[in-house]
């Protein structure tokens, strides 16, 4: 006997004698229809995959029209805010009573026993009270205030100044008539060198250009002897007035520091 292996006639010689109801004989017995039917379905699907583009370009095109909308604006004018106009003449509210009790105090005026209109008040009645033109009940439970600062008069009066200012940091700087070149030869006409040969060094001085340009409180920082020092003070005695020095626009005390150089022939 000729068998065809497509057709399920194989399944009755190899399930004969076996239990048929057991799950393994129907799925072998209805394998071949399930697999025709996966071909089938898995080729449409296939199908309609790879003609989807062409459909949707098939497929008119849908317009849709904006909708614009005229939205119109309109300002809306407001009343006028009715403000009232301010009360003049209007009495301040009265003050709030203080946290201790205040009792009047009545000035004592020597009168007769009939004219006495008001008795002072006794000790026993001022004890742990304040002084004051009225009677007035005080709250323990008020809140003490101070009065605000006044402000101070408009026009502040300034001291003389007479702060002595350094040369570093000041607006304008004290300076020779003519400039530092003819101070120097100032310097160098009048300073008579001691007659000692070899003779080298400088001679530090400071001293204080005052409101008026005169040169006061001279003093030699370091000099190299021979009499140095004291010829320089002299010389800067015999200085004609600077032009002083300048702070917020106004002539001040200057701190000035000057080197002069002294070499003898050989």
């Amino acid at each position: 006997m000729k068998l065809d292996i497509l057709k399920n006639q194989w399944l009755d010689i190899v399930f004969e004698g076996r239990n048929k109801s057991y799950g393994a004989y129907e799925l072998r017995k209805t394998n071949r229809g399930t697999t025709i039917k996966a071909l089938v379905l898995g080729a449409i699907i296939f199908s309609v995959a790879l003609a989807a583009p062409l459909i949707a370009d098939l497929l008119p095109e849908s317009k849709t029209d904006d909708v614009v909308k005229d939205v119109k604006i309109t300002a809306i004018k407001l009343p006028p805010k009715k403000v009232e106009p301010p009360k003049l003449n209007t009495p301040p509210p009265p003050p709030p009573p203080p946290k201790v009790d205040q009792v009047k105090f009545v000035k004592p005026v020597v009168a007769k026993a009939a004219e006495v209109t008001e008795e002072p008040p006794k000790i026993v009645e001022i004890k742990e009270k304040k002084i004051g033109a009225e009677t007035i009940k005080g709250d323990p439970d008020a809140i003490l205030t101070v009065a605000p600062v006044g402000k101070g008069p408009a026009q502040v009066v300034e001291a003389d100044d007479n702060q002595i200012y350094n040369t570093a940091g000041i607006e304008v700087k004290p300076e020779f008539p003519g400039g530092m070149a003819k101070f120097y030869k100032f310097v160098g006409d009048n300073y008579r060198a001691p007659e000692e040969e070899g003779l080298k060094g400088k001679v530090y001085v400071t001293f204080v250009v005052e409101k008026d340009g005169s040169l006061t409180d001279i003093k030699v920082l370091r000099d190299i002897g021979y009499g140095t020092g004291k010829e320089a003070i002299r010389v800067l005695n015999k200085c004609p007035r600077w032009n002083p020095g300048v702070q917020n626009g106004k002539p001040v005390r200057v701190l000035y520091s000057l080197p002069i150089t002294i070499q003898t022939a050989d």
